[in-house]
């Protein structure tokens, strides 16, 4: 009997909602719909300079490293011509009290021609992350967190008001296990090596289609320097040959030489990666009315219009000369188009139209050439032809996400 009776409720529930539907009597409007949102405009193209740098460093401080004290790094960053440095040794190794380490050596000094930004690399069970901050904040409020939920984690960070950054975020034994909702940016080129990163690339694009703005970032993730004698030797030095400060490089367009610009640009994504210090610069541009003059470049958010837009991929400093350079487009993680430049400032362009009420976004990858790293001799055969990538240029991302 009370079977039958909650068969015959359920059918009666079925019928009155069929019945509303088709009469009209309910809709459903979804609250996460696209909508109409207001977008900051995008800042000045001519107000800013670029600087290379290298944003996943270990020195003498991280206990598996070896003939790396920092002074040795910043040398080094002065005769190839690095403009700022994140030194990132493991919070773990010395309990959180980066402060007391790292920050307190001697060594540890900016200057006008090498900028240190203060960070340690975040070493949990879960995974490891990088911060990045123009002056000193509390990290061992951070380390102490690294157990908890993940909502916790997020109210320390913006709490300390630091630069979150998942590392290697696919690596086999330490990838990024936390919510990408914590982080501002992620390591899409880890080490020379290019080609293991085929997965944080697409992981990179997850997070960029689900509607997050996500700088992507480089970082050699260098531990041993070059010893000063042979007896200094050690089974890793020879790492120093293929990998080390600038493979890969990042390229960030600061607004001044300064190390609160550099954490801002980061941010904000105006950001490309290079194979080492001596290879081309990728940069990204879009001209939105189509009049040559470029109004947006990556990084850059605005509403699409629904009109056609053309953009402008071009290589700057150092080319191989007579050679030629492949550009591949992706758009919304698939692959668009395919380029080929050449000439002593390569360039090329290419048109297409924005969805003019979801959103898009666009990146590309350059290949071509090696680029010689005098320094790191050996680092070209382990990055082979990739030449550099840039960060998306964005058109209806809400700035709120």
């Amino acid at each position: 009997m009370r079977t039958s009776f909650m068969r015959t409720l359920t059918l009666a529930v079925l019928a009155a909602g069929f019945s509303s539907h088709a009469l009209g009597q309910t809709t459903h409007i979804s609250p996460w719909a696209p909508t109409d949102v207001v977008i900051p405009p995008v800042a000045d193209l001519n107000k800013g300079v670029w600087l290379k740098g290298d944003l996943h460093l270990h020195s003498r401080h991280s206990k598996e490293s070896s003939n790396n004290p920092i002074s040795k790094m910043i040398a080094f960053c002065k005769a190839v011509g690095i403009d700022y440095i994140a030194i990132t040794d493991h919070d773990n190794h010395v309990e959180g009290d980066v402060a007391h380490n790292t920050w307190a050596d001697p060594e540890f000094k900016s200057s006008d021609s090498v900028l240190l930004l203060y960070g340690a690399e975040w070493t949990t069970v879960r995974g490891h992350g990088n911060v990045f901050s123009a002056r000193p904040y509390d990290h061992q409020r951070l380390y102490d967190v690294r157990d908890q939920r993940d909502v916790v984690i997020g109210a320390v960070k913006k709490q300390l008001d630091i630069h979150l950054s998942a590392n290697h975020p696919a690596g086999p034994k330490d990838h990024f296990g936390y919510s990408y909702d914590i982080v501002q940016s992620m390591e899409v080129w880890n080490s020379a090596m290019w080609s293991k990163n085929a997965n944080t690339i697409m992981i990179w694009d997850d997070m960029l289609s689900s509607g997050r703005k996500m700088t992507g970032r480089g970082g050699s993730d260098a531990h041993h320097g070059v010893p000063e004698t042979p007896d200094k030797a050690t089974k890793n030095s020879p790492q120093a040959q293929y990998n080390y400060v600038g493979t890969p490089t990042t390229w960030v367009f600061a607004t001044s030489r300064s190390t609160q610009a550099i954490v801002d640009a980061l941010t904000n994504g105006r950001v490309s990666v290079s194979a080492n210090p001596y290879a081309p610069r990728v940069e990204f541009y879009a001209d939105l009315n189509q009049d040559g003059k470029m109004d947006m470049m990556m990084g850059d958010n605005v509403k699409s219009n629904g009109q056609p837009v053309k953009f402008r991929v071009q290589l700057s400093g150092k080319t191989v000369a007579d050679s030629t350079y492949t550009v591949n487009v992706v758009k919304n993680g698939n692959p668009f188009n395919t380029y080929q430049m050449s000439g002593k400032k390569p360039v090329v362009e290419f048109t297409d139209t924005p969805a003019e009420m979801h959103r898009s976004y666009y990146r590309v990858t350059v290949e071509g050439p090696r680029t010689d790293y005098p320094q790191v001799p050996l680092s070209a055969s382990l990055s082979g032809n990739m030449v550099g990538l840039s960060n998306p240029i964005y058109f209806n991302f809400d700035p709120n996400f």
